[in-house]
């Protein structure tokens, strides 16, 4: 650009050999001239317009206020040479804020540039967003930005700075991005070959996901298979290996995004995490002395020990980061102490029993004298965390010893906590009122108002503790320095309950009275109106002492301050009336407060919630097990307690079925062996809750023959074919599903979720491939398990992308007739069990008209499928079919049933009559054959 440009290059010379601001302003103004008489002129060329924009540019980085060349910029961005249009776009976005006139002028020619078909204007175009951002470009431009996201045909880099771009847009105007109506398209993106691209829709993501965490619920199950890929299978490009560590940055985002989420319940795909997480434990015993190589590994380690810690405390791998983290907190290098320090307040927020975190107890407490005042941050954290009964005395008394020599800048944290601490495992009344006024007195200004409101409420509301609060509270007002908290405290206990200590040496109303008025003048105004309310109370409860009190009165009656001046007139008033029942009405004693939420803690979250990452955990555990913290002190044994409101199949595998080898349709032998065993506990319940999808039109039609056929196609249309093969025995069964391409491009984020339905357990082994090659096939296995008797069809829903985005939405042919074993009964065995069943809820007979000519061959060949053993020889009528089976349950047991069909084919009418053990099949069986009867035998 400098030998392109020599009048910019002389310009940057002559200001850098100015020696004086003078010089230096002399020559701008010049400079400035010159270039207003030039624009002005208006016959520039695009090379004259360029060379000036720079030289306004170079005078506004050097801190020069720019009031004009804003058109001549704009001008450039429609320019169709590139260094042209990157100058414009550079001066858009220096000198240009949201709010700017004209901003809006550059809105059409950014939306031009973003369809170019050229990169470099796509990516100019996405920066002058992304920096401008205002609620009227973002309204605009955000669709075509995420078109540009999703297109197959943008290069990398461009979908990647589309994807920050929509991430910049929606921080700054979250209501304009239609966040819910493009998760499932955007979810799709975890999937894409490209990690680059992976990890900045991770990053966006990650910030849609937690506004709209039902809409993007999908992104769990993608964000665990890549993670898997990534850790277990080793799947990623050398380009983005970090000192012999995988992509660190996605994992550790992929890590925080599973966290917004509760775990899943499906089974593989808990299974899958597992093993994420243990590899990623396992991989941290392979230190390096490569600093760069640990840090990485640390980040992705601690953030997956988070991870497993919200997912189940109880979990072996937690069990082995508590270990890891005792070391990690001893470490050397200060920002593994400072995480280790971090995730272990985590686990003692979460954890139901605190041993494995108390071992560390005396080196948690060193960590306060730690160097770093980030590490005393998150020590300080973490004794929070780890407090309680057994150990309070002794954190609560090294916190208050701390706080001496503590940073100005942790106090008033260091004294919420402490405040909230005694207050919750305070064990005897002494403890609590000595340890809360000897904070207030340690850390003067840094307590807050909270704390002595807090005091004022647990002394009001507890009997037992008024009059030791008292005693304990003059003795600090006697002392030489006493700190205006402790006078305001002072102030209100003793006007409500000084009388309990009256007749004790020392304490007598006059001694009282002296005590708070010799701090009287040293008080702010604020607190000198709530002494003279005090005083007022003493007039009433000590009328001895009424005589050293109205010269008080008298004196503020002309006080300068209204409220003062208020006070002590209507005070004095009151005191002087000849009948004191008024003055008794007004100083009746204080009502106990209402039970609420301590003020002390919605303040510590209120500090700890102002983050742009939505926390999943809170310090302190009460805070994470979602305990009400409206409490109350409860006396018991002369102790007490800050007391809750609130508180008051195996995993055998089976072999019965033998391997789906060699299952294939159209001819395709290319089949991989799956697993031999099916899993016969915890429920597929992909959708977790409980969503009921939009099937595809005609999808049916495919799914009713294979009631009662094992194998076939499932379903066909001109991109996708679904072939189907099964088998079952007893309770237990196995679907296998073929997905082929049938176009020449790749099916990209092919993606599989099957629909929950009550005692049906689907399990899958492998998901299928997430790129399905042109005329390729891949398969994907399901278990099944009948625990009860269940109703419907799970539905299946099918998504890729392939030029667009696609979802097909079928029916799986699981019904409850698919877990029968047919029997075979002679005559009288058959009649002895009709007559046992017996008739009423357990018969069901049904007669109806057939829609096609009624073939007996046929008929034979449906009641066969559905998985009864057709009876030759028990009914004398050779057209009537009689069946026999038994239905497998795993919980529910075995269920007889018994079918006698009547066909009359004059007539073209069907008489269907069940009878089972249980009237709910019954009525299940006649509603899945009938329809079946009547139009299948086309």
């Amino acid at each position: 650009m400098a030998s392109n440009m020599r009048g910019l290059t002389v310009f940057i010379a002559d200001i850098r050999n100015c020696r004086v601001r003078e010089l230096e302003e002399k020559r701008i103004n010049k400079e400035m001239a010159n270039i207003r008489a030039k624009f002005k002129d208006g016959n520039l060329n695009g090379y004259q317009k360029k060379k000036y924009v720079c030289k306004l540019l170079y005078m506004y980085i050097l801190g020069w206020d720019i009031d004009f060349g804003h058109m001549e910029a704009v001008n450039l961005i429609s320019s169709s040479k590139y260094s042209e249009k990157q100058i414009g776009y550079l001066g858009v976005t220096l000198l240009m804020h949201e709010n700017h006139d004209l901003a809006r002028l550059v809105v059409n020619s950014i939306r031009k540039d973003l369809g170019e078909l050229n990169e470099i204007y796509n990516c100019l175009a996405l920066h002058s967003i992304a920096n401008i951002g205002g609620r009227e470009m973002a309204d605009s431009l955000a669709g075509d930005v995420h078109k540009l996201l999703l297109s197959q045909n943008s290069k990398s880099f461009v979908r990647k700075k589309a994807a920050l771009t929509l991430l910049r847009l929606y921080r700054k105007h979250p209501d304009v991005i239609p966040a819910a109506d493009w998760a499932e398209r955007v979810i799709t993106l975890l999937d894409d070959s490209d990690l680059g691209i992976t990890l900045c829709a991770t990053s966006l993501i990650m910030a849609l996901a937690q506004d709209n965490l039902e809409e993007y619920k999908d992104c769990y199950t993608k964000a665990v298979n890549r993670l898997s890929r990534i850790i277990v299978d080793k799947e990623y490009s050398p380009d983005y290996v970090y000192y012999k560590v995988p992509i660190p940055w996605l994992q550790v985002k992929l890590l925080r995004l599973l966290q917004y989420y509760p775990a899943s319940e499906d089974r593989d795909t808990r299974n899958n995490l597992h093993n994420v997480l243990q590899t990623i434990l396992n991989n941290s015993q392979d230190t390096q002395k490569n600093v760069q190589h640990n840090n990485a590994q640390n980040a992705v380690l601690f953030e997956a020990i988070n991870l497993a810690i919200h997912l189940d405390t109880e979990s072996q791998i937690v069990n082995q980061a508590a270990i890891l983290l005792g070391r990690f907190i001893t470490a050397k290098e200060t920002n593994v102490r400072y995480l280790g320090l971090e995730t272990m307040a985590h686990l003692a927020a979460c954890l139901d029993s605190l041993e494995p975190v108390k071992k560390h107890q005396d080196t948690i407490l060193l960590s306060l004298r730690d160097k770093d005042i980030s590490v005393r941050r998150r020590g300080l954290d973490l004794l929070y965390s780890m407090c309680d009964v057994t150990n309070a005395k002794v954190i609560v008394t090294e916190l208050l010893r701390y706080l001496n020599i503590a940073d100005y800048a942790l106090r008033e944290e260091m004294v919420l906590k402490i405040a909230i601490l005694t207050e919750r495992f305070a064990t005897e009344y002494q403890w609590y009122v000595d340890i809360i006024l000897q904070l207030i007195s340690t850390a003067g200004d840094h307590v807050g108002e909270e704390v002595w409101y807090r005091v004022v409420q647990i002394v009001t509301n507890n009997e037992g503790l008024q009059e030791y609060a008292s005693r304990t509270v003059l003795t600090h007002l006697k002392s030489p320095a006493c700190h205006e908290n402790l006078v305001k405290i002072g102030g209100y206990i003793l006007g409500e309950f000084g009388h309990l200590i009256s007749n004790v040496p020392g304490a007598n109303p006059i001694e009282q009275f002296q005590a708070i008025h010799s701090k009287f003048g040293m008080c702010t105004l604020q607190t000198r109106a709530l002494l003279l309310t005090t005083y007022f109370k003493f007039i009433n409860l000590f009328p001895e002492i009424k005589g050293e009190i109205l010269p008080v009165f008298n004196q503020y009656r002309h006080a300068l301050d209204s409220e003062l001046q208020q006070r002590a007139s209507e005070y004095m008033s009151m005191a002087t009336m000849p009948s004191e029942d008024l003055l008794q009405t007004v100083c009746e004693e204080m009502p106990p407060f209402p039970e609420r939420e301590s003020a002390l803690l919605s303040r510590l979250h209120q500090k700890n919630s102002d983050t742009e990452d939505k926390r999943t955990w809170l310090l302190g555990r009460e805070a994470n097990k979602e305990i009400n913290l409206k409490t109350s002190f409860t006396q018991r044994n002369n102790s007490f307690e800050f007391k809750s409101k609130d508180e008051s199949n195996g995993n055998g595998e089976s072999d019965i079925i033998s391997s789906l080898e060699g299952l294939k349709i159209e001819n395709n032998t290319n089949n991989n062996k799956e697993n031999n065993n099916i899993n016969n506990t915890n429920n597929n319940d992909n959708n977790e809750q409980g969503e009921t999808f939009s099937l595809t039109p005609e999808s049916e039609r495919w799914v009713n023959k294979l009631l009662y056929n094992n194998e076939g196609i499932l379903y066909e249309d001109n991109q996708l074919q679904i072939g189907l093969k099964s088998e079952y025995h007893s309770h237990l069964g196995r679907l296998a599903l073929y997905f082929g391409n049938k176009t020449n491009e790749n099916f990209i984020s092919f993606t599989t979720v099957v629909e929950n339905i009550n005692d049906l357990i689907i399990t899958t082994p492998q998901k299928p491939s997430t790129i399905l090659a042109p005329a390729s096939q891949t398969q994907q296995l399901f278990h099944i398990e009948c625990q009860d008797v269940f109703f419907g069809l799970p539905n299946l829903r099918i998504s890729y992308i392939s030029g667009k985005f696609r979802t097909i939405c079928i029916k799986l042919p699981i019904t409850l007739n698919k877990f029968m074993e047919p029997i075979q009964l002679n005559g009288p065995e058959f009649f002895a069990r009709w007559k046992q069943i017996g008739g009423d809820q357990r018969e069901k007979q049904i007669v109806f008209t057939s829609n096609v000519p009624i073939n007996i061959q046929g008929i034979r060949k449906i009641i066969s499928g559905f998985r009864y053993e057709i009876l030759e020889g028990v009914d004398i009528n050779p057209h009537n079919v009689v069946g026999a089976s038994v239905l497998y349950t795993s919980e529910g047991g075995m269920i007889g049933c018994l079918l006698r069909l009547e066909p009359n084919v004059d007539t073209q009418m069907y008489r269907l009559t069940i009878r089972t053990t249980n009237h709910i099949v019954t009525n299940e069986f006649c509603t899945l054959l009938q329809p079946r009867l009547m139009n299948d035998l086309i």
